[in-house]
């Protein structure tokens, strides 16, 4: 049994009718007005609810320009859940940031979803002429991003928690033109077939 299987199936102890029938989690642009919707309630309910970073909404003027981007867990009976999410804009040309990521507290034993989100966010941007890319990342994140070949440029104080400007090495993004269809995330965690 895969790695995203096994830790699938943990998930299943605790909502078995929601993920029994879960296959994979498929990293992807949003498109549908259905994964744009699930993605804005995901951030909800990690920003607003869980985090209380924000009041209500975490909505603001980024979102108008922004490509969201989500984790789908797809069911073999054709059903899918956003269980993630990140959004990418570009704030001069060839400069881009991500913000937003977040994973749904069910999703984040299945590993990898988060570094599938960075990886697509990082790479679709590279495939659109990203010359820099940057987000701000709070401070309990940054081992992941460094793992993930970011380096911190400073720490900041944003919405009174401790974050980190961080910068992606492109080197270890190659561009990818097919955010739309997006990727399966394999065994390992890394990008499997579309």
């Amino acid at each position: 049994m895969s790695q995203v299987a096994d830790k699938i199936a943990l998930v299943v102890q605790d909502d078995p009718a929601k993920i029994a029938v879960a296959r994979q989690v498929r990293i992807k642009l949003a498109l549908t007005p259905t994964e744009r919707a699930e993605a804005r309630q995901l951030r909800r309910d990690v920003f607003c609810t869980e985090q209380g970073i924000f009041r209500d909404d975490d909505t603001d003027a980024i979102d108008a320009i922004a490509l969201p981007i989500v984790a789908l867990l797809e069911d073999s009976n054709g059903s899918q859940e956003a269980v993630g999410t990140v959004r990418i804009h570009e704030s001069e040309p060839g400069i881009w940031h991500g913000s937003r990521l977040a994973v749904a507290q069910h999703a984040r034993r299945i590993g990898s979803v988060g570094s599938g989100l960075i990886k697509l966010a990082v790479s679709t941007a590279h495939a659109h002429g990203c010359h820099a890319f940057l987000a701000q990342v709070q401070s309990q994140n940054v081992p992941l991003f460094r793992r993930l070949h970011w380096h911190s440029l400073s720490e900041l104080d944003i919405h009174g928690r401790p974050h980190h400007l961080m910068q992606a090495d492109l080197d270890f993004y190659p561009p990818i033109s097919d955010g739309d269809i997006g990727f399966v995330l394999a065994r390992n965690g890394t990008r499997g077939e579309p």
